[in-house]
């Protein structure tokens, strides 16, 4: 079976997650840094005209743009949303390796039957829940190995897809730079230029053994192997004993209104459940976490009697905690569901209640996944989660 390897690359993503806590900052320059001897961590596209990219120093950044925006990076909610887009790659397979906290690659092959067969039609998916939870742009590269992928997202910016086949391969390839592949710097590609191998078709056309000479044994090799789009490195996955599956959501105003809490409480619920019922796990540890405006956060953890991947059941555990912290008026700032302990469902026995029907909320919430998968995140939604006003929350 030929692998079909996805490599996802978040856009600017510091500066990402910014604009989407400051909406107004979308149509200025801004960057993420700040500290006059420090350098920009990630700026928009609009700074990106005048000049300004990562690693460079701000106080350039600001010479070349003095009107400038400048945002403070914040690292605890940046990773905040890179664990959110972490659980939204766990639904897709269990084979995701997260390179950066803004990038990840996912092994697809196995998973292509289950989630329909077209790795284009499951890309466009994953950036449509990744926009829709996170509020942040991402591109997604598509290839036979992980090199290809990771060439194809870097061609697919800003906020596209590209699939390379197998069998488009060395069309794509050898038309790009030398310096386009992997591990090549600005060193390496100087040699090579020297040598006359300006492109990644001169590469391919020049033989392993000259190479070796030129470079060393090893990098010769290898440069001399992805040149003709060899590469056989696995995605390397994390360790089933280690899993567990959750979401949380950061508002955009801290509230105390503990209706508008418990509805995302019931939203990070049917989020979380619904991931494990896409990896075949259920769970029996729920913890709640609750971040309050000072920033304190806190967290509580129950165990339900059996296993379950029903939205109910872990939404019903997730209130029990929820009122055991009897708050009074506390501002919330963010919410958060996880279940922990995850195993396979095919491995516990589900005991039915006496006045359990044969078909219910289990049938009801497979059928909603299935029609989620097939036509987005609002194919199919709880009555109560539409009562919601988007510009009121920021996904994290």
């Amino acid at each position: 079976m030929v692998r079909v390897v996805a490599h996802v690359d978040m856009d600017a993503f510091y500066a990402s997650v910014e604009m989407a806590r400051h909406p107004e900052l979308r149509e200025v320059p801004m960057f993420v840094g700040g500290s006059p001897r420090g350098v920009v961590l990630s700026a928009n596209y609009p700074a990106r005209r005048f000049g300004i990219g990562a690693g460079m120093p701000s106080s350039r950044a600001r010479r070349l743009c003095p009107q400038v925006a400048v945002v403070h990076p914040d690292f605890d909610h940046y990773s905040a949303v890179s664990d959110g887009i972490r659980e939204i790659f766990d639904t897709l397979t269990d084979r995701v390796e997260m390179a950066s906290i803004d990038e990840a690659f996912i092994d697809l092959t196995t998973a292509l039957r289950r989630l329909g067969g077209d790795p284009v039609a499951i890309g466009e998916m994953l950036r449509a829940q990744v926009m829709d939870e996170q509020r942040v742009p991402c591109s997604v590269g598509i290839g036979p190995s992980k090199f290809i992928a990771k060439l194809a997202s870097k061609q697919a910016k800003p906020d596209g897809l590209l699939r390379v086949r197998e069998e488009e391969v060395i069309a794509f390839l050898h038309p790009l730079p030398v310096d386009a592949i992997w591990g090549v710097g600005e060193a390496t590609a100087g040699r090579l230029n020297r040598l006359g191998l300006d492109t990644v078709r001169d590469l391919a056309n020049t033989s392993r053994a000259t190479l070796q000479r030129a470079l060393g044994d090893n990098q010769g090799a290898l440069l001399f192997d992805l040149a003709w789009g060899r590469d056989d490195r696995s995605v390397l996955a994390r360790d089933p004993a280690e899993h567990s599956v959750g979401s949380q959501e950061t508002f955009g105003q801290d509230t105390d209104d503990e209706s508008v809490v418990a509805g995302e409480i019931l939203r990070m619920a049917d989020r979380t459940a619904s991931r494990m019922r896409a990896q075949g796990m259920v769970a029996r540890t729920v913890t709640l976490s609750v971040r309050f405006a000072d920033f304190t956060t806190i967290t509580r953890t129950g165990t339900l009697a059996a296993h379950t991947d029903r939205t109910n059941d872990v939404y019903a555990e997730a209130m029990r905690l929820f009122g055991k912290l009897h708050l009074q008026r506390a501002r919330i700032r963010r919410v958060g569901v996880r279940m922990e302990k995850l195993v396979p469902k095919v491995n516990t026995y589900q005991q039915p209640a006496l006045d359990e029907p044969a078909s219910g909320w289990s049938e009801a919430e497979r059928a909603i996944d299935k029609a989620v998968l097939r036509f987005g995140p609002h194919a199919v939604q709880r009555a109560r989660l539409t009562r919601r006003s988007d510009s009121k929350l920021i996904h994290a």
